[in-house]
């Protein structure tokens, strides 16, 4: 499986955003879709995920400002950014888990998309 992000861009603070994740190749062993995030110098973290089931989690960081959703077909996950913040700046990278069985797992990463957000 592999993930191409998009979307990523200059905005002003108080603006949005939206990321794409197009996923290609056999999703059908996915369970789990979800964006993190990287800055300069700081370790990369979970910002929002959506089950199969579609039940989904934030980062306490944005909440209320951050949706994350999940293609019907299972080869999409977008996150619409609002009210952004200087502090929203980073990479920001999609990932994909699997899993086969009860003891195969693992996970698929894309490569970053910079957001970056001017005060």
């Amino acid at each position: 499986v592999q993930l191409q992000a998009s979307g990523g861009g200059v905005v002003q603070a108080g603006g949005s955003l939206r990321l794409s994740c197009a996923l290609s190749g056999n999703t059908r062993s996915l369970n789990a879709w979800s964006w993190h995030r990287q800055a300069p110098g700081k370790q990369r973290e979970l910002v929002a995920l959506v089950t199969n089931t579609g039940s989904s989690n934030y980062a306490d960081t944005v909440k209320g400002r951050f949706t994350i959703s999940r293609g019907a077909y299972r080869n999409s996950v977008d996150l619409q950014m609002t009210s952004l913040k200087p502090e929203d700046r980073a990479d920001y990278y999609c990932e994909a888990d699997w899993a086969l069985g009860v003891s195969l797992h693992g996970r698929y990463w894309g490569k970053g998309t910079l957001v970056t957000v001017s005060s």
